[in-house]
């Protein structure tokens, strides 16, 4: 793998705080051209330090007023693969976690309400092969929700 430089590591910590910056700005305040920071910006891509862009979606605004972290115990912990694939038909389902401690999995999903919530547990989650449990912790209020933005030192 390709090692990261000072330069990538100032651009990167420019862009995670801000990934709408245009380019030239990057470049005026990293000191080199605008085609400098392009090519730099594609390189990491490549390298897959950089994984996506895009814009965060409120799903209160969609109607989508119930967040929950459900914690999903499965029958082996090597099914955790097919597992993943079963949830990945689930729209609502956001992210998926392998974790380590009384669950296999830790999943996010967003529902309408509690009811669409209960069909989605009760009529998907819950069917798929290998899953035992479920345990569900619904979030009452996100109160932080910042881009990642880890310190990036020399």
């Amino acid at each position: 793998m390709e090692k990261i430089d000072s330069l990538d590591k100032k651009i990167l910590n420019i862009i995670m705080n801000n990934a709408r910056i245009p380019s030239k700005d990057v470049a005026e305040e990293c000191g080199v051209s605008r085609a400098a920071i392009h090519q730099r910006i594609q390189r990491l891509i490549e390298m897959k330090v950089i994984t996506g862009s895009g814009y965060y979606v409120d799903p209160k605004v969609l109607g989508y007023n119930t967040c929950t972290y459900i914690g999903v115990s499965l029958e082996k912990g090597s099914m955790y693969r097919e597992v993943v694939n079963q949830l990945e038909a689930i729209p609502e389902v956001v992210e998926c976690h392998y974790t380590t401690g009384p669950y296999s999995m830790i999943i996010k999903v967003y529902a309408r309400d509690n009811q669409h919530l209960m069909q989605l547990l009760n009529d998907r989650i819950q069917h798929i092969s290998g899953v035992t449990e479920t345990e569900t912790l619904i979030s009452l209020e996100q109160s932080m929700n910042r881009p990642i933005s880890i310190p990036l030192e020399d």
